[in-house]
């Protein structure tokens, strides 16, 4: 079957665009510019999932009985990826962005555009991505930087099923290009310009699809996973707002709509991970273990730790029991219970 799936009157020219990572996000986006005529190339350390994706057509890893298109191509040359690119797309877990544009900034010879596809923050200074970006490229070889987030799972979006994220960045002009670059008739974008609440969204729900995880794991049903989201968004635009993101920003793709795909997904690493946790009622065995990339742990951190030090009057109930249950090893069933007897107070 023949698929038509660019919106040709906005789409504009091919354009090239760099992808680094070879993951399950890298690969599902670098389908969605192909799908729409670009041309990609990817950058990856692990040599399987090139030879994979160059020769098998295939990335077997992340998607079983899915072929990419041929002219997916990838590369551990960094400076292949990176030469007369439009456009550098970022999918490596966000305790690598940093170091990796380290080693991108000595090979630009040329301005580029940076979209950042990934949710959370750099571990060492706590700063959103966004700004990791902004402080480790130099603005004369950059444009303002985007973010391509939202309610989206790389399972579905491989599959080309319809799917609708944010473009967000400061400059409304490199959104729209952004929006234009990956909408098709499958993948939608909108242009947003609240880049602190968009990205305090997606990375703060993280922390409450762990806590999904959990309650799933330890037997609660769906009024306890409503009453969870509910007051786990409530959490999400509290802490947001005194970050500086707008109250809207929060009822929109970046805000509960990431909120109910990543608590509510068997695709979600943090809800899985979550349930894991739940199901022992303990998190230790899963840390000792865990080998995957599990965004809500190392931002739960974060936040709780920026939480206590310039923020000891906002309370964050939900986040500060995860912080408990992964960090000062605390039993699931007991910190729940313990929220349940917190002081009856006015909804808000």
């Amino acid at each position: 079957m023949e698929h038509q799936f660019i919106l040709s009157q906005e789409r504009g020219i091919s354009v090239k665009v760099g992808v680094l990572g070879t993951g399950s996000w890298a690969t599902a986006l670098s389908l969605v510019l192909t799908d729409n005529q670009h041309e990609i190339l990817m950058y990856g350390i692990d040599k399987g999932e090139i030879e994979d994706i160059n020769h098998n057509h295939q990335n077997s890893k992340f998607f079983q009985d899915i072929h990419l298109p041929n002219s997916i191509m990838a590369t551990d040359n960094l400076a292949a990826v990176i030469k007369d690119a439009d456009y550098l797309l970022v999918t490596v877990p966000t305790q690598f962005v940093r170091s990796v544009l380290e080693e991108v900034v000595p090979l630009l010879t040329h301005r580029i555009t940076i979209i950042n596809a990934s949710k959370g923050f750099d571990l060492n200074t706590g700063k959103r991505i966004s700004e990791t970006i902004r402080e480790v490229v130099p603005t004369n070889l950059r444009t303002e930087v985007a973010s391509l987030i939202g309610p989206s799972h790389a399972e579905e979006v491989i599959c080309r099923q319809l799917t609708t994220v944010s473009a967000v960045s400061l400059d409304e002009k490199v959104a729209k290009d952004v929006q234009v670059l990956f909408s098709n008739t499958y993948f939608r974008v909108y242009s947003q310009s609240d880049e602190i609440g968009a990205e305090y969204g997606v990375a703060l729900k993280n922390v409450i699809a762990l806590a999904s995880g959990a309650i799933h794991g330890l037997g609660y049903g769906d009024n306890t996973r409503a009453a969870l989201m509910t007051r786990g968004l409530a959490e999400m635009t509290r802490f947001g707002i005194c970050k500086g993101g707008q109250p809207g920003t929060y009822l929109g793709l970046t805000g509960i709509g990431d909120l109910i795909v990543t608590c509510s997904s068997m695709h979600s690493r943090n809800f899985m991970a979550g349930y894991e946790i739940g199901k022992a009622d303990s998190a230790k065995a899963f840390m000792q273990n865990n080998k995957k990339t599990v965004e809500g742990i190392r931002t739960c951190k974060v936040i709780y730790e920026d939480l206590k030090k310039n923020y000891p009057d906002i309370e964050m109930p939900i986040t500060e029991a995860i912080y408990q249950v992964i960090y000062e090893n605390k039993k699931p069933s007991e910190v729940i219970k313990k929220l349940m007897l917190r002081d009856l107070k006015e909804e808000q």
